[in-house]
């Protein structure tokens, strides 16, 4: 009986189970599930299929444990969407049952097929997929993950919140922590606002508490006036160059004077700066820093309005949002009256625009210099703009405040009682197209107001307004700071919007693809200060968890040399992307020769070595050019099969 069973599972080099699943629909809608099953199992070397509603689900990856521990199976074939999402999924299942992760091979018929084919080509397509992907997996070998050291220590690029945060979390955990911020201050774009919403804190509270935990935990060094000038090393194993040097007067006048004025202490807050917690050098110092992992905090910058957008910088009667918080602030303890005064100016009556630089829609918008359109939603500036709103209506109830706005997303838990708090205070509200934005322009007619504001309201079907007022406030978004730099240097992905780039959203929200760089707050998106600070958390758990062993134990997908084969040509290393590959001297039957060498640290398994190595003497662990050929011989002989 027991050699029964053997034969009807197969040889143990054969025997793939291929799972196929629905994706409740979205692969099953378009993909006739049942009949790329019965195609599977005229694949050879495949023993069972079987198919779920959702593959990923406990049910789903039952079903693969419970074949590999009945040992029906000993290759996992998986068809569903794409590997990034569920890979590691299916792996860790595989590993839960006791055998290898890495007999696992991924068939994308969701991505690849259900949501860029329909029908019968679909159909066709998906089966093709998955009898390529088991002809590879009749050829995995299990594999070892391997393990470098790595020191517990961690670099954190930004002294913003976000930056402040994770440095805090990361040194509470036992992790010694670089901060290195470009300006002389902490606390970034956070330390020059006012109040915050929806709590009305001061903004210097929040800087103030954060940094005083940063500067005076003994795990945390503070490199102020400071940028990185190298990038080199692995994850677990950075190796960063930092340049400190006195900050261009022209950058941080204003700040510096202020802290001049202020008569501040070394980390005390400097009002509408941050905190400096450190004198500002006077000579420049060249630095190495040694790490396991970088946090990227690198904040984001207001939009700068072009010169003639709603007027600004050709009207002196308009300024943006920022500008207006920082008047408030300075306002905050004069005795201006039941009015509000700008540089001396009664401000009877105000415009607020919002979405200026947010939502710009190509053929509608200018774009900027370098041909970039902000087509996102900076998510934040809506309950800026209200709250700044609100309290001019509340503390100067005789200055008028009139909002012009596409759409008001006031989207955060207590946020919609900004908008509430503005409506009762009287704002009044009118609603624009983005083909039909405001026009402001000089007040030509009658009154004594310098601007008058044009719009059609379509909250009253169409009807055209006109409304003169003494200031134009402009609600800009957020842009990612240019650190172009950084993006070349440690070679980390950029989105269309121009801020950094997560492996995925929900899966994997503050990793880039190069391992041991992880992301905090505004760096990858807009964000406001409560969602910084969180992601900041995630980054710093994340950054821990990597660090916390002491090693990192890392995929096997790397290239591996055949020293039989290898004769020390060289072109692997010249067209190496990570400098991972380098030739050394050996001993080969008592002669001294060059081979050729991977540090699997460095090697990101990319395959240029294997495609230009004229011996074929290297290969990538999990891809070898046997399992690619094996691969294509299937899909061309599926092809001539399902075409019949």
């Amino acid at each position: 009986m027991a050699d029964e069973n053997k034969e009807k599972k197969g040889t143990p080099e054969e025997k793939v189970g291929v799972y196929v699943c629905h994706c409740g629909g979205n692969i099953s809608d378009h993909v006739d599930v049942e009949a790329v099953c019965e195609h599977a199992k005229k694949i050879p070397g495949v023993v069972t299929v079987k198919n779920n509603v959702f593959m990923c689900s406990d049910p789903g990856q039952e079903l693969i444990m419970e074949d590999l521990k009945n040992g029906v199976i000993d290759r996992v074939v998986v068809a569903s969407c794409a590997p990034d999402l569920h890979e590691s999924t299916f792996r860790n299942a595989i590993s839960r049952a006791g055998a290898n992760p890495y007999i696992y091979e991924h068939a994308n018929i969701r991505e690849q097929v259900s949501w860029v084919h329909h029908g019968e080509q679909a159909t066709h397509k998906a089966a093709r997929l998955v009898a390529a992907a088991a002809a590879k997996a009749r050829e995995l070998k299990p594999l070892e993950p391997f393990r470098v050291d790595a020191k517990k220590h961690a670099t954190v690029i930004g002294g913003g919140v976000a930056g402040l945060r994770a440095a805090i979390d990361m040194a509470e955990r036992g992790i010694e922590v670089a901060l290195v911020e470009k300006s002389p201050f902490l606390g970034g774009w956070t330390a020059k606002w006012d109040r915050v919403f929806p709590t009305d804190d001061a903004a210097s509270d929040i800087v103030s508490e954060l940094t005083r935990k940063a500067l005076n935990h003994p795990a945390i060094t503070v490199y102020t006036c400071s940028h990185l000038t190298g990038f080199e090393g692995y994850i677990g194993n950075f190796k960063l160059g930092v340049r400190r040097e006195p900050p261009a007067t022209d950058d941080y006048d204003d700040e510096i004077q202020r802290l001049s004025e202020s008569g501040k202490k070394t980390g005390e807050f400097v009002p509408l700066a941050g905190v400096c917690p450190a004198p500002i050098p006077e000579t420049g110092e060249d630095l190495t820093i040694e790490t396991g992992v970088v946090v990227l905090a690198t904040g984001f910058k207001p939009y700068t309005p072009r010169k003639g957008e709603y007027g600004y910088g050709e009207l002196e009667e308009v300024i943006t949002l920022p500008d207006l918080i920082r008047i408030l602030a300075e306002n905050r303890d004069k005795a201006t009256g039941d009015t509000l005064e700008v540089n001396g100016r009664k401000i009877r009556s105000m415009a607020m625009i919002h979405c200026v630089g947010s939502r710009q829609i190509p053929g509608i918008h200018q774009a900027d210099e370098k041909g970039n359109l902000n087509e996102y939603c900076s998510r934040t500036c809506c309950n800026a703009t209200l709250h700044a709103a609100a309290a001019i209506r509340e503390a100067h109830p005789k200055t008028r405040v009139f909002d012009f706005y596409r759409d008001i997303r006031t989207y955060g838990r207590g946020h919609e009682e900004i908008y509430e708090s503005a409506s009762h205070n009287k704002v009044v509200f009118f609603r624009f197209e983005a083909q039909a934005a405001p026009e402001v322009s000089k007040n030509s007619g009658g009154g004594d107001y310098p601007l008058r504001v044009k719009a059609t309201d379509t909250l009253t079907f169409g009807e055209d307004v006109e409304v003169p007022v003494d200031l134009v406030v402009l609600a800009v978004g957020m842009e990612p700071n240019n650190v172009s730099d950084l993006v070349e240097m440690m070679k980390i992905p950029v989105g269309v919007d121009r801020f950094l780039l997560e492996v995925h959203p929900k899966l994997r929200p503050v990793e880039v693809s190069v391992s041991g760089i992880l992301l905090a707050g505004t760096s990858q998106a807009p964000f406001d200060i409560g969602e910084a600070c969180a992601a900041a958390s995630g980054a710093a758990v994340k950054a821990s968890a990597t660090l916390g062993k002491g090693y990192v134990e890392l995929d096997p997908f790397v290239a591996e040399v055949d020293l039989t084969k290898c004769k020390g040509t060289g072109a692997c290393v010249k067209v190496c992307l990570n400098k991972a590959v380098d030739l050394v001297e050996t001993e080969i039957n008592g002669e001294k020769v060059q081979r050729a060498e991977v540090n699997a640290a460095l090697c990101s398994g990319c395959g240029m070595c294997v495609a230009v190595c004229p011996e074929n003497a290297i290969n990538v662990k999990g891809w070898t050019l046997k399992q690619y050929e094996d691969m294509v011989d299937m899909i061309v002989s599926d092809q001539l099969l399902a075409t019949g």
